[in-house]
């Protein structure tokens, strides 16, 4: 048992240092970065474990505890929200998922739900991930519908992929208030993921919005079966095989993303307004792209988050991968998850003061 904690404490250790070291670098820390919560849980157990039996473990474990606490309150919070007032604004990220374009869910209900479901948040802008629309399907014409819907005059789209000529898959920002200027950051990477940036003017004054979608992990449908498989206690067939092209994607993901977080970070550091960051970082709080992201911005559900801040409505991974980060000198009232989501994603909202 004593050995087998000082595993566990090391492996904690390294989780702690992912966030610091670049996938780019050296990888390997970030396949424990994953997997910190379990660590921090585990430790927390053989500290108890120890203290029942009055042994002098209980040391290293004690300070394995305290080095990695700071990170656990990314993952679960308990805070209060501030006084509303009615003069707010009301920011909200969402991957869409396509509006389940293709019918995963099995429902032919499935987009109404999802646009129903905006329709009661109401943001004020809303960032959204994984976007459709198409400029001759009518049921599908996504931009007009969202415009309408949320009464959100002002929009701005960019498309990594068309067909047809006419429909586009990309992310989109919607906004109730003027955009001024937008742009995107393109990154050097072959995948469908992109950022863009709308200036918006808000009672006089502008704040830039970044809308972002980074590097999934992109795990093929024999991965997922085997993972679900392994949740599940059941025989998986060929475990080293798939093990092995889990790693793989994995470590192709998290270099990935490395480089495109370096762009954003890099454009960000230009921006002369207040900023608001949204997005799917497909990627946890114990992350190398969190801690560059977040560097000198708020943390919504940090800041104002309660419970459990999971994100990602799939079966793996159950974490917070879907962010809104914001300037200091904004202030945050609220921030709420929605309890019900139709895609493999959960909407956020956060409510800052005007």
């Amino acid at each position: 048992m004593l050995w087998l904690h000082y595993f566990i404490i090391v492996s904690l250790l390294i989780a702690v240092s992912a966030k610091y070291i670049s996938p780019s670098l050296f990888w390997i820390p970030a396949f424990f970065g994953l997997a910190y919560p379990f660590l921090f849980l585990i430790n927390l157990f053989f500290v108890f474990y120890w203290l029942v039996q009055f042994k002098s473990a209980i040391t290293f474990g004690l300070i394995a505890f305290f080095i990695s606490l700071p990170g656990a309150f990314k993952y679960v919070q308990i805070s209060f929200p501030s006084k509303t007032e009615a003069k707010q604004l009301k920011v909200t990220s969402y991957n869409s998922m396509l509006f389940d374009l293709y019918n995963w869910s099995k429902n032919k209900e499935t987009r109404n739900k999802i646009l129903s479901n905006l329709s009661e948040i109401s943001p004020d802008i809303l960032c959204l991930q994984e976007f459709y629309t198409s400029e001759e399907k009518g049921d599908y014409n996504n931009i007009d519908t969202l415009r309408s819907l949320l009464n959100t005059p002002y929009y701005h789209t960019e498309f990594t992929s068309t067909l047809r000529g006419f429909d586009h898959w990309g992310v989109a920002t919607f906004s109730k208030y003027p955009i001024i200027n937008q742009g995107k950051i393109i990154f050097k990477t072959r995948s469908n993921n992109i950022c863009i940036y709308s200036d918006i003017v808000i009672n006089k004054d502008t704040v830039r919005v970044y809308n972002l979608h980074l590097q999934s992990i992109s795990f093929s449908k024999g991965d997922s079966k085997f993972l679900e498989d392994v949740i599940s206690e059941k025989n998986a067939e060929d475990e080293v095989e798939k093990s092995k092209s889990i790693l793989r994607r994995l470590k192709r993901a998290f270099t990935k993303r490395t480089k495109q977080v370096e762009m954003v970070v890099a454009h960000m550091k230009t921006c002369k307004y207040k900023i608001i960051l949204c997005g799917d970082f497909n990627d946890t709080a114990a992350s190398y792209t969190y801690q560059q992201l977040s560097k000198k911005l708020n943390d919504a559900f940090v800041e104002k988050g309660v419970g459990f801040g999971r994100t990602y409505a799939g079966k793996w991974p159950q974490f917070r991968i879907d962010y809104i980060l914001y300037d200091k000198t904004l202030k945050c009232l609220n921030y709420k998850r929605s309890d019900e989501t139709h895609t493999d994603h959960y909407p956020i909202t956060a409510y800052f003061e005007k």
